[in-house]
């Protein structure tokens, strides 16, 4: 069994959601907080989660930060940002700390449950209209962050490094695959991909899929 946490501050949508989780068999939703520092001062002391469902906008601590800050001590905790905010720095800002997924706060029940799934074996999800609007993103020449002469230098090195089957994965994680997927399309087993994709992140520097995405997208890779 699953457990899924959730920080959100609104405890009329933070119940729904978690009484709904909680009745679904495969998972447990019994630990949810309004805040960021509880949460962590939580995960010293007890078992940790398999996924948290967190909004951006946080008493304290603010989501985005709350992130980083989970991800640099627990990098095996997946996270799905739920939140109001649909414009492009929020989005960015969030897969770049190593957000997991992006839903709005509109997204039903059901495919939340699904959402959370589909992260659990090893995808990625957005609501459709975060997903146009990192499309128009990448898209755009006027968008893309700039790099100093000395980051592009190594980038430049770290891209040389990656192995064909390096590169291969990291052309599955484009192509929106899953980790299953992607170890079946290379016949490789679930545990080899996901050591390829630590080597992938320290070759790149790179704290998630998101970053490798857009790399490839901007043609870095």
């Amino acid at each position: 069994m699953k457990e899924i946490s959730i920080i959100e501050d609104n405890e009329k949508i933070r119940t729904l959601i978690q009484k709904f989780l909680d009745n679904q068999p495969e998972f447990t939703c019994t630990r949810v907080f309004d805040a960021v520092e509880p949460f962590l001062q939580e995960l010293k002391t007890k078992t940790h989660p398999n996924v948290v469902l967190m909004d951006i906008d946080l008493p304290g601590m603010n989501g985005i930060e709350g992130m980083k800050l989970i991800k640099s001590q627990y990098p095996n905790i997946e996270i799905i940002m739920l939140t109001i905010y649909h414009d492009s720095h929020k989005i960015f800002d969030s897969l770049c700390a190593g957000a997991s997924g992006y839903l709005l706060k509109h997204t039903s029940l059901p495919e939340i449950k699904e959402s959370i799934e589909v992260v659990l074996n090893g995808g990625s999800v957005m609501s459709p209209q975060i997903a146009r609007k990192v499309m128009t993103y990448f898209s755009s020449s006027g968008h893309t962050p700039d790099l100093s002469k000395e980051a592009k230098e190594a980038d430049k090195n770290a891209e040389n490094e990656l192995t064909m089957r390096e590169r291969e994965i990291v052309i599955g994680l484009v192509d929106g695959l899953s980790y299953k997927m992607i170890g079946d399309r290379m016949d490789i087993s679930l545990d080899t991909v996901r050591a390829h994709i630590r080597n992938i992140y320290r070759k790149l520097h790179v704290n998630s899929k998101a970053e490798v995405i857009a790399k490839s997208l901007r043609g870095e890779i």
